[in-house]
């Protein structure tokens, strides 16, 4: 943004009678924030043809304190001095008592008064004027936006004459080595004050997404970009003209892609004491994760208990395989058990007693099974 203030100082011939030099001095505020260019002007309008010899800026920043020059022109020469070196330029048209001052990238120690003295050629009158610059807080130099969402860009050129902006240019570069495309343009060649309007220029892939929120008649070029898209990140730069002086503003825009609208609205939301409010789509979010949970729920427990059933059953099988394979591996034990016996107490003719026993013999079967026992009687006399 750049403030351009222009003062024009009229001599008032006060007569000889005052025994003074003759010299008029008017006043004036402006207010400019940090980094932005402020323009003050100081032109003396005479009947008479004299050239101006001199032009002094100083810097006061209080009763007390000690003046800081800022800028002397002398001799057809320009010089800067101290801290405004590289900040501060000669614009006016001296040719035309023109010895108004551009200072750039204003900052907070630049408050002040300033004062602007004109001398020009065979005269002994002093003409002076001054400038209450008041600094103000630096505007942010980077915006973020959401995808969709819209955003306005300020651009300013203030006069407190009726000087009207001449040309408004808007460009967009996506990095440093990529090619500037133009985002909107104004051009003061067909502007018709009367009926309010200009050639305005919306081009590109920015056409019908641009539109202009500013007063051009008060030279105010801002702009609203409207439906971002995340191809849109990048460094936007405004030129404004007012005739041949140019002021800059640098915009970095900065597009965040919106993944979903509960992640916006947790990020987004301020943190404060009271409780938050949960909104539609969240409380269905919540009840369906509670009823699902109850229904699952039920098929968990199930299939906990069917797996440990599984387990029981394997180690079950596991238990019997190893027993018949102990039993094949050690075939010739076999168990023996007591066979009663019977006795036959049948007296013969001899008067001897015949008794029968029972013997156990064992059968070899196939190997696939185990030993069995046969019994066979055998009678004793």
């Amino acid at each position: 943004m750049l403030c351009l203030l222009k003062l024009i100082v009229i001599p008032a011939i006060l007569g000889d009678s005052w025994g003074l030099a003759d010299m008029t001095v008017s006043s004036s505020e402006l207010r400019v924030h940090v980094g932005d260019s402020a323009f003050m002007g100081c032109v003396v309008q005479s009947t008479e043809e004299k050239r101006v010899v001199k032009v002094d800026w100083t810097l006061s920043k209080g009763e007390n304190a000690e003046n800081e020059y800022v800028l002397y022109y002398y001799s057809n020469l320009s010089v800067p001095t101290g801290r405004f070196q590289n900040r501060s330029h000669l614009v006016g048209d001296i040719l035309r008592n023109d010895g108004s001052l551009l200072l750039q990238n204003v900052q907070e120690a630049d408050q002040g008064t300033y004062t602007c003295e004109v001398r020009r050629k065979s005269e002994s009158m002093v003409f002076k004027m001054s400038v209450q610059l008041h600094v103000l807080p630096e505007e942010p130099k980077e915006l973020t936006v959401h995808v969709g969402d819209s955003t306005p860009m300020g651009c300013f050129f203030q006069s407190t004459k009726k000087n009207h902006v001449t040309k408004v240019d808007w460009m967009f570069s996506s990095g440093n080595h990529a090619k500037e495309e133009v985002v909107w343009r104004y051009d003061f060649n067909s502007y018709d004050y009367n009926e309010r309007s200009g050639y305005f220029q919306n081009q590109g892939r920015f056409r019908n997404r641009v539109n202009l929120v500013g007063d051009i008649s008060r030279n105010d070029g801002s702009i609203m970009l409207q439906t971002v898209k995340e191809s849109d990140q990048g460094v936007y730069t405004c030129h404004i003209y007012l005739g041949k002086l140019e002021s800059r503003k640098t915009i970095v825009l900065h597009v965040i892609q919106e993944t979903s609208q509960m992640s916006i609205s947790t990020t987004s939301r301020p943190k404060t004491n009271q409780p938050m409010i949960l909104d539609g789509n969240q409380l269905v979010i919540i009840v369906g994760i509670l009823c699902a949970t109850f229904l699952l729920l039920p098929v968990l427990i199930l299939i906990v208990k069917k797996t440990q059933w599984n387990k029981s059953s394997v180690n079950s099988t596991l238990s019997l395989k190893s027993l018949e394979s102990k039993e094949k591996a050690n075939p010739e034990k076999h168990v023996y058990s007591s066979i009663t016996t019977w006795e036959r107490m049948d007296e013969g003719p001899s008067g001897q007693s015949e008794a029968t026993y029972m013997t156990m013999h064992p059968v070899w079967p196939s190997s696939s099974k185990a030993p069995s026992l046969a019994l066979s009687p055998v009678r004793s006399k």
